[in-house]
């Protein structure tokens, strides 16, 4: 595979949507909505101001990567509309990552098998990290990862939807604690504090596009790539309807 792919990665499952622009491995520009829920409204102009940055044009994107959930119904919705799109359009190659994922490669290295590789990010001295994401009506979307003996991070409980106190009872330590981050803690970091949790400060809480880029590239390289036609979001659990009264 060529390293020199142009590449548009894209992340609207949280509050604030970011999208960035690579060729290959390497990140040439990334940028932020200027506000909470705006993926609507700014993810085509953000896109766009992004490829003129990088002087692309849309037609030669070869790769989107986008953040696929658990996470906020409307904008994994967005994204995969923007895939299926890109692909429809163009041929582009889709690639589709997990959210939880993203969020804990704001602290964590798993896209590396070697044990003696640098962190990009501040868990040198945790062994159990979660991000937590709000799923409403009380419950949460949470993933575990743990360092192994050989210094390489391990998704240890898959993608899951429970309460907090469900989430302690199961994870939580004081001989080995647990540290958490992601924007489910903005308003219910309280609800997670106890003798067996520590936290992020909060700059490592959102997903962001950078890293849907750096794990996207990882999954593009060993040729996990996802189908357009079948591709829907990953909900986790169904989104809820509200009923219309007469």
């Amino acid at each position: 595979m060529t390293y020199k792919i142009p590449i548009l990665a894209v992340e609207t499952s949280s509050r604030i949507g970011s999208v960035a622009v690579a060729i290959g491995r390497i990140l040439l520009t990334e940028a932020s909505f200027s506000a909470p829920l705006k993926h609507s409204a700014e993810i085509f102009p953000t896109i766009q101001h992004l490829l003129k940055q990088c002087q692309l044009e849309p037609q030669q994107i070869q790769h989107v990567y986008i953040s696929v959930g658990p996470g906020s119904f409307t904008g994994l919705r967005i994204a995969v509309t923007i895939a299926k799109t890109m692909h429809f359009a163009n041929a582009v190659r889709v690639v589709a990552v997990d959210t939880l994922d993203v969020i804990a490669a704001n602290v964590i290295d798993f896209t590396t098998t070697d044990p003696t590789a640098n962190l990009s990010a501040p868990a040198t001295n945790c062994e159990i990290v979660a991000p937590i994401v709000d799923a409403k009506r009380g419950q949460f979307f949470i993933a575990v990862y743990q360092r192994t003996s050989q210094g390489v991070w391990k998704k240890t409980l898959p993608d899951s939807l429970m309460t907090a106190s469900q989430f302690l009872n199961k994870s939580a330590c004081e001989r080995k604690p647990v540290w958490l981050l992601g924007d489910g803690l903005l308003y219910h970091k309280d609800k997670f504090e106890t003798e067996g949790t520590r936290f992020f400060a909060e700059e490592y809480w959102s997903p962001n596009a950078a890293k849907v880029h750096l794990l996207g590239w990882q999954k593009a390289q060993a040729g996990h790539f996802a189908d357009p036609v079948t591709l829907t979001p990953f909900y986790l659990r169904a989104p809820q309807v509200t009923k219309k009264t007469s």
